[in-house]
Formats: structure tokens, C-alpha cells, sequence
């Protein structure tokens, strides 16, 4: 999953990503008790999913009519159909991308705060790191990471592997970041996001 963090049109936009596991929503959250505004954009998508006629026709179209039921996004239905599979997933987020871009950004231009926070899952993957003044990864041991998905999703290790396979690698996202937030239960994770906090406010 990943993280962005966007500010109104005086402010600073940083973009923060972390692998599934890495533990980027407790990173956010204590941004949040700092006052920070976030903007979750993984849940927004799903929001979008639903709301979004067009987004939901090029949904059905390439995905099928059991992606949706009753008129509500079938998450099980589709989550099966991308990921064990690379090529669906990103034609799925080519759908759902462009439009959960443009939600953040109204969403941003409406912010008051010195900077904001953008959640998100695929920052570097999709190029999104690019249109933020800075970016942040959050990381963690993969052993770490696998055993969080599995008590947290009740999950196979297998499981949480294949995820992990759709995903870019932290060594690869660590060349494109501005900045490496550890989470990895042992170094203390609020002194570093304080130390961003003030740079962000300088």
C-alpha cells in the first residue's frame, strides 16, 4: 500500500509508499496527531469504485458484470481476479488511478496546513512520486512485513507473498525516495517522523 502527502497550493506535496506490511498506517496515524490533514487513497479508491459510473463501466468491461453486485464494487471477486496476476492488476489501477489523482489534488487544493498526507499504494509504481515535492518510503524486514499481513488478514504466507510479488521491491523504491521512514518494531519511529514534520513546516 501507499502513502502520499499533499499540501494546499502554498504548502509542501510529499508523497509517502510503503509495501503491504510495512506498517505505513501507524506511520500516518501519528502525522494525524501531529494535526496533519491525510488523505487516505487506497480507501478513496474504493469509494470511487463505487461512485464513478465511468469508473465502473470500464470496470465491468474489463473485468466482467460479477465485478460488481447489486450495484456495490464484488472486492473478493476482483481481488481474486488481480492478484495472482500482474497484468490485471494494472489494468486495473490505468482505470482507477487517473481519477483517484485528480480527487487528491481538489482534495490538497482545499488544505490548509503547512503540508498534508496522502495514502496511497502505488506512489512509485505509478509515477505519482514525480508530481510531489517530496516522498517518503516506509519500510520493514520482509519476514516482519509477511508475519504482519498474516495475523492482520488471517492469511497464508503464500498469500502475502503473491501480493508482495505485484508490488516494486523496497530496493527499488529506496532509489526513487527522498526520505526512508524504518518500521521495523525495534528503531523508534516517532523521532524520525518529527524530524520530517519540522522540515516539511520549515
Amino acid at each position: 500500500m501507499l502513502i502520499f502527502l499533499y499540501g494546499s497550493n502554498m504548502g509542501i506535496k510529499v508523497g509517502i509508499a510503503g509495501g503491504i506490511g510495512s506498517g505505513k498506517t501507524i506511520i500516518c496515524h501519528v502525522f494525524k496527531v501531529l494535526g496533519i490533514p491525510v488523505y487516505n487513497a487506497d480507501l478513496e479508491a474504493k469509494l470511487i469504485m463505487n461512485k464513478s459510473d465511468q469508473v465502473r463501466l470500464a470496470v465491468m468491461q474489463e473485468f466482467g458484470d460479477e465485478a460488481y453486485s447489486n450495484g456495490v464494487l464484488n472486492r473478493a471477486f476482483l481481488a481474486a481476479q488481480v492478484f495472482n496476476d500482474a497484468a490485471k492488476l494494472a489494468q486495473l489501477n490505468r482505470i482507477v488511478h487517473p481519477a483517484v489523482i485528480q480527487a487528491a489534488e481538489d482534495w490538497a487544493d482545499a488544505q490548509t496546513a503547512p503540508y498534508s498526507l496522502k495514502e496511497a499504494s502505488i506512489l512509485f509504481e505509478s509515477g505519482s512520486y514525480k508530481k510531489v515535492d517530496y516522498s517518503i518510503l516506509v519500510t520493514a524486514p520482509i519476514e516482519i512485513r509477511i508475519a504482519r499481513v498474516m495475523e492482520r488478514d488471517q492469511v497464508t504466507r503464500e498469500q502475502v507473498l503473491a501480493r508482495m510479488n505485484n508490488q516494486m521491491s523496497d530496493e527499488e523504491k529506496t532509489k526513487l525516495a527522498d526520505f526512508v521512514i524504518i518500521n521495523d518494531g525495534i528503531t523508534p519511529i516517532i523521532p524520525q517522523v518529527m524530524a520530517l514534520h519540522h522540515q516539511f513546516q520549515k
